[in-house]
């Protein structure tokens, strides 16, 4: 689903990333794990396609991304990546449902009323359709946040420490929604931590090390 080729990214010339080959099949679940400042939230957002490498090649859905124009490259995001942030950036002038749809037109895909409802439900969020960010839960608003990572369906499914600062019933229960949603969609999973609760729950690792 994705290849990762000689991978390197720097800030302020300083290098902060470096991954000499790492590639995914569809579907497969992955943990991307690495001591903080080791470069995890970095290469998700290479994923992401948000950053773009400073040397070295991302291949997404057998599409390099660094051949695509910005505007080619939100239009393949919003299409093909689900991501869900450290901060979950659900705008609060908007319903839960809107947050959700805003994916779907930034993805310049038809605003699919059915499917919104659809995601909502799968995760226990329809009585909450109508109701503004503020007035949600921590979990529940998590929820709003994967809902709208998957509501297109995306062939991957990145999560960028999910479980932080959880207790464990609420980690498991975060854990469970990727899991289920990745799985629902065939999506490929890539979630980045250093929880270290979460290793036994997913099959393939990465291991990043600390940053130079």
């Amino acid at each position: 689903m994705f290849e990762l080729q000689q991978l390197t990214h720097h800030y302020d010339g300083a290098e902060v990333l470096r991954v000499e080959d790492w590639s995914a099949a569809q579907g497969a679940q992955w943990l991307l794990l690495g001591p903080s400042g080791s470069g995890k939230t970095t290469l998700l957002h290479i994923l992401a396609g948000i950053l773009r490498p400073t040397a070295g090649r991302a291949i997404i859905a057998g599409q390099d991304v660094s051949d695509l124009s910005a505007s080619a490259l939100d239009r393949f995001r919003g299409r093909n990546i689900g991501i869900v942030l450290q901060r979950l950036h659900l705008l609060p002038s908007l319903t839960v449902a809107q947050n959700v749809q805003l994916a779907q037109y930034l993805a310049g895909l038809p605003q699919d009323a059915t499917r919104v409802d659809e995601v909502l439900a799968g995760l226990d969020l329809a009585d909450k359709a109508d109701a503004r960010p503020h007035a949600l839960s921590h979990g529940q608003a998590q929820r709003a946040a994967i809902a709208r990572a998957v509501v297109n369906r995306p062939r991957l499914l990145l999560a960028d420490e999910p479980t932080s600062n959880l207790d464990d019933a609420r980690c498991a229960q975060a854990l469970d929604l990727l899991l289920t949603q990745a799985a629902a969609c065939g999506a490929t999973l890539v979630i980045a931590t250093h929880d270290q609760r979460v290793r036994a729950r997913v099959a393939h690792h990465y291991q990043l090390g600390a940053a130079s």
